[in-house]
C-alpha cells in the first residue's frame, strides 16, 4: 500500500494562537457530529411505543426502527472508514453528514413505517462519524492533543447514547415523536457546515480500490449475526429463522477473514488483529458495549416499575431519565481525564480501572437495588468506568496501527462494540421477559441476575485488560507497525 509523503503530527503542526483555534474548531465540529449519530441511536428506543401507536403499527414492528438502524451503521462503517483511508477522511465525513441530515429530515417528516425505516437506514451511515473523527484528529492536531481529544469523542458516543435515553420521555410528552429527529437535524446541520467549512482535508490517505467481495461477504455476515440477535427474543431463540442467521452470519465471518488474508487491498486488514493491542481492545469494546446497553435498559425499566411491587420506585419516563444524568456527567469527565492518563501512561491502566469500575457497579446493585443511592452510585461508576474504557480503547488502537490505517481500525473497533450493544440488549431483554409475573410484570430476580451478568462480562473486560501489553511493550509493537506519532510512545 502506499501512502502520501507528509506524516501526521511529528511535531511540525504549528503551535499559534490560529492553529489552536483551528484546532478547538475541529474538535466542537467532530464532537456536533459524534453526539447527533449517538443520540440517534438511542434517542427513539423509548419512544417505540408512541411512534408505533401514532403510526398504525404495533410496537414489535416499530422496532424495526432500531434494528434498521443497526445494521445499516454496522454494515456502512467498515466500508466507509476504508473509504476515508483511500480518498481523504474529510470528503467521505462531508457525505456522511449529508446523509444523516436527509435520513434524519426525512424521518420527521416520515408518514408511515416504511419511510421512517429508510429514513433509519440512511442515518446509520453515520456510524463512520467516530472512526472518521479519530482519523482526522490523528492525522491534524498536534500530537499532544490527540489523546485527550480521542479520550473525550470516545466518552461522547457513550453520552449521547445516556442523553439520549435521558431526553426521550420529556420531548415525546412535550412536543412529539417528531421531534426526536427534528432537534438532533439542528447539531447535524451545524457539524455539516463546520466539517465543510472548518475541516481541512487530511493529507494521509493509502490509495486503491474497494474490496467488493469482501464488503458482500461482510455485509451477510453482520446482517445475519445481528438480525437473528435483534429479533431472536421476538422470533424465538431455538427458531429456525435465528439459528439459520446465526450459522449464515459465523460462516460468512469466518469466510470474511480468509478472503481479507487473500487479497491485496482488503476492506480491513485482519492481520491488524493479531496485534496485542489491538484484540485486547476489541475485547474491552465488546464488554463494554454490553454493559453500556445493560445498564440502559435494566437501570430505567427497574425505576418505572410500580413502587407497590416492593422493588419498582413508580418514576415516570422522564424522571426515571434523570437517574442517568449523574452516568453522562461521568462520561464526560472521565473520558477527559482519561485522555490525560493515556498521555502518560498509555490506555492499559485506564482500561483496567474502566473494567473495575463499571464491575463495581454492577455489584453494587447485584447485591441490592431497593435504595436510590445504589442505583445513583451505579451510574457515576458506570459512567467512570465506560467513559475510560472507551477512550483507552480508542488510543490503544492509535497507538497500535498506522495512521493510514486508522479510520480502517477505529470502525472495525465500532463494529464489535455495536455487536456488544446488541448481544447486551438482547440477553437483558431477554432475560427480563422470561421472568416475570403472572400480571406480566418483571420479577426482582430478573433485574439481580441483570446486574449479575452484566458484572461478569465486566470481569471479562478487566482479564483483557491486563492481557494488554504495557507501555513499553506498546512501544516495541508501534515502532514495528511503523507508529510514530503518538507521544507516550516516544520513550522520555
Amino acid at each position: 500500500m502506499t501512502t502520501t509523503t507528509r506524516s501526521p503530527n511529528t511535531g511540525s503542526v504549528p503551535t499559534t494562537a490560529a492553529a489552536r483555534g483551528r484546532g478547538t474548531a475541529i474538535i466542537l465540529f467532530l464532537s456536533l457530529g459524534g453526539l447527533s449519530f449517538a443520540v440517534l441511536q438511542s434517542l427513539v428506543a423509548p419512544a417505540l411505543g408512541t411512534i408505533g401507536s401514532d403510526l398504525g403499527v404495533a410496537t414489535t414492528d416499530a422496532s424495526w426502527v432500531l434494528t434498521a438502524y443497526l445494521l445499516s451503521a454496522s454494515v456502512l462503517t467498515p466500508i466507509l472508514g476504508r473509504l476515508g483511508d483511500m480518498v481523504g477522511k474529510r470528503r467521505v465525513i462531508i457525505v456522511v453528514l449529508a446523509l444523516l441530515l436527509v435520513g434524519t429530515v426525512l424521518a420527521a417528516l416520515a408518514p408511515n413505517l416504511g419511510v421512517l425505516i429508510v429514513a433509519r437506514i440512511l442515518q446509520g451511515a453515520a456510524g463512520a462519524v467516530m472512526p472518521l473523527s479519530i482519523g482526522i484528529v490523528r492525522d491534524e492536531l498536534p500530537k499532544e492533543r490527540v489523546s485527550v481529544t480521542i479520550g473525550l469523542l470516545s466518552a461522547i458516543f457513550g453520552i449521547g447514547a445516556g442523553v439520549g435515553i435521558v431526553a426521550a420521555g420529556p420531548i415525546v410528552e412535550a412536543l412529539s415523536w417528531h421531534w426526536l429527529f427534528w432537534l438532533p437535524a439542528v447539531l447535524v446541520a451545524i457539524a455539516l457546515l463546520g466539517a465543510i467549512f472548518g475541516i481541512p482535508e487530511s493529507p494521509v490517505r493509502t490509495p486503491g480500490r474497494l474490496d467488493l467481495v469482501g464488503t458482500a461477504i461482510l455485509t451477510v455476515g453482520l446482517v445475519g449475526l445481528l438480525l437473528a440477535i435483534s429479533e431472536g427474543e421476538k422470533w424465538g431463540w431455538g427458531d429456525g429463522k435465528t439459528i439459520g442467521l446465526l450459522a449464515l452470519g459465523a460462516v460468512a465471518l469466518v469466510a470474511f477473514v480468509l478472503v481479507e488474508l487473500r487479497v491485496k487491498e482488503p476492506l480491513i486488514d485482519v492481520r491488524l488483529f493479531t496485534h496485542r493491542g489491538v484484540w485486547t481492545a476489541h475485547v474491552v469494546a465488546l464488554a463494554f458495549g454490553f454493559a453500556m446497553f445493560g445498564t440502559f435498559i435494566l437501570v430505567p425499566t427497574l425505576l418505572q416499575l410500580p413502587s407497590a411491587l416492593g422493588y419498582g420506585f413508580g418514576l415516570s419516563v422522564t424522571e426515571a431519565g434523570l437517574y442517568l444524568l449523574p452516568t453522562v456527567v461521568a462520561m464526560v469527565i472521565s473520558g477527559v481525564l482519561a485522555g490525560i492518563l493515556i498521555r502518560r501512561v498509555g490506555p492499559k491502566i485506564p482500561m483496567v480501572l474502566g473494567g473495575v469500575s463499571v464491575t463495581v457497579a454492577f455489584l453494587i446493585p447485584a447485591f441490592g437495588h431497593g435504595e436510590t443511592w445504589q442505583i445513583l452510585l451505579s451510574g457515576i461508576l458506570t459512567g467512570i468506568g465506560i467513559g475510560m474504557a472507551l477512550a483507552a480503547t480508542s488510543n490503544a488502537i492509535v497507538e497500535s496501527v498506522p495512521a493510514a490505517q486508522t479510520s480502517e481500525a477505529i470502525s472495525a473497533n465500532t463494529v464489535i462494540r455495536t455487536v456488544g450493544s446488541s448481544v447486551g440488549t438482547a440477553v437483558i431483554a431477554a432475560l427480563i421477559s422470561s421472568n416475570v409475573s403472572p400480571q406480566g410484570a418483571p420479577l426482582d430476580d430478573a433485574f439481580t441476575v441483570g446486574f449479575w451478568a452484566s458484572a461478569g462480562v465486566g470481569v471479562l473486560a478487566i482479564l483483557a485488560a491486563l492481557v494488554a501489553p504495557s507501555l513499553r511493550a506498546r512501544r516495541r509493537e508501534a515502532a514495528a507497525a511503523g507508529v510514530t506519532d503518538a507521544p507516550e510512545l516516544e520513550g522520555h
